[in-house]
């Protein structure tokens, strides 16, 4: 395919006399009038180069309109390489432009052999640098780098792993479900990473933790003034995410009124931002996920029936922590490594009777759960050994209430055993791995009398 260049420029002999020069010498053009024409252009079809001026009709001298723009297609595409065009006397300007992600810049009236010759150095850079990007994440995948990590060593995991690796290299979408704090995110993460599009954007939204008009907002984008608060415009997760993967979690609460935009994207890959008529498109895997019983949310007419065919081409079932008691051994000490190097304390052991306990509870809240208990046992260990009660697990506990102190109130707790075992709080603060100042912050934070 030839070489495709976007001229982005409100004068129509500019265009024109761009699209000659550039057709001479192989290239395919495109060409926008305006910011919002060069970005509809951009969604529709990424080119190999942007030329494009700085100054339009709406402000001529500043080159404001022609920073915004470079901006934003630096946010869709830091690959992407813009070529501005000034006038006479605007060095300055360019200069800035530069400053800002232009890799080049010509004058106009421009020397045709010195623009030819930036635009093909250009673009034989940024296929330089594409293929390196390239590279460096297939040899990530290959080393084992960047892919989050799934413990697995139980039936139930194993099971779920083998799915998944047979999903991961398509584009179908996967609707991921389980319990609240069964892992779901990271699953999603572990698809994404394994996947074709692991060296483009991986998004993430919580459908069920935003108001309807500002979900919309954060999913699709929207123009300058679509609403009070929207003093400029904005890309929604569908366009930053083009190319690449968008994670919905909680989408069984997606409000109803907005699921027939999702439906529609997903079978058209066309969308439009909040308060704009203009249609944009977007190539983006999606994977969701969910706690809820969808059928039964399908039943009680709160979710469509044919966004739900739609969202789960493949359903990947975490199981709940203790339908894998073979993984809790193996977590907890994941997790006991993880929180001794966030707290930079020596690595603790779990002793035979802490491993017992562990495995001995019902884990309502799952995964999430043994981590919270792992930090909080790491945060009140005075030795080198876990010990039961240090995890504080008690007897087990129902679903709807799981015990568990909060990480203040553990703070708090491991900080007086401290001051209680060293004396002082400067010796107290060298046992937690806290300088002095830190630690009397703390101490003033919690209400503790020194």
């Amino acid at each position: 395919m030839p070489t495709h260049v976007l001229i982005v420029d409100d004068h129509s002999d500019v265009q024109e006399a761009l699209r000659i020069l550039l057709k001479g010498e192989g290239y395919s053009t495109e060409r926008a009038d305006s910011p919002a024409a060069a970005l509809a252009a951009l969604t529709a079809r990424r080119p190999d180069l942007v030329l494009m001026d700085l100054n339009f009709r709406a402000d001529t001298t500043s080159g404001r309109e022609g920073m915004e723009l470079l901006a934003r297609v630096q946010a869709l595409d830091p690959l992407l390489p813009v070529v501005v065009m000034t006038g006479f006397g605007s060095i300055e300007l360019a200069v800035e432009a530069m400053r800002r992600g232009a890799r080049d810049f010509v004058q106009k009236p421009w020397h045709n052999a010195r623009l030819l010759a930036i635009i093909r150095t250009q673009v034989e850079l940024s296929a330089a640098l594409r293929r390196s990007h390239r590279l460096e994440a297939e040899n990530a995948l290959l080393r084992g780098e960047g892919i989050p990590t799934l413990i697995a060593e139980s039936p139930a995991m194993q099971a779920f792993l083998s799915l998944l690796h047979k999903v991961a290299p398509s584009d179908a979408n996967v609707l991921i479900t389980g319990e609240n704090g069964t892992g779901k995110s990271l699953a999603a993460r572990v698809l994404h990473a394994s996947s074709n599009r692991a060296d483009q954007p991986f998004l993430t939204l919580n459908a069920g933790g935003l108001a309807e008009g500002v979900l919309e907002s954060e999913l699709f984008g929207h123009v300058k003034g679509a609403f009070t608060d929207a003093k400029t415009a904005r890309s929604g997760r569908f366009e930053l995410a083009d190319g690449g993967t968008l994670f919905l979690d909680e989408i069984a609460n997606a409000p109803r009124a907005l699921q027939a935009r999702l439906l529609r994207v997903l079978e058209t890959g066309e969308f439009e931002r909040v308060g704009s008529s203009t249609t944009l498109k977007t190539d983006v895997r999606l994977l969701s996920a969910t706690h809820s019983d969808l059928d039964a949310e399908v039943q009680a007419g709160r979710f469509r029936q044919d966004l739900r065919f739609r969202i789960n081409t493949i359903e990947l079932r975490l199981p709940p922590l203790r339908d894998r008691p073979e993984d809790v051994a193996p977590l907890a000490r994941h997790f006991l490594a993880r929180h001794a190097q966030r707290y930079r304390k020596p690595l603790p052991t779990l002793d035979e009777a802490a491993v017992r306990s562990l495995e001995g509870h019902a884990w309502p809240g799952n995964v999430r759960e043994l981590d919270h208990a792992i930090e909080r046992a790491v945060l009140l260990a005075t030795g080198s050994l876990i010990r039961p009660g240090d995890l504080m697990l008690g007897p087990p506990a129902p679903p709807s209430a799981p015990s568990e102190l909060s990480l203040e109130e553990a703070e708090g707790l491991c900080i007086r055993k401290a001051l209680a075992r060293h004396g002082n709080a400067t010796a107290a603060a060298a046992a937690l791995g806290l300088s002095r100042s830190a630690m009397y912050r703390k101490l003033q934070k919690l209400g503790i009398g020194r």
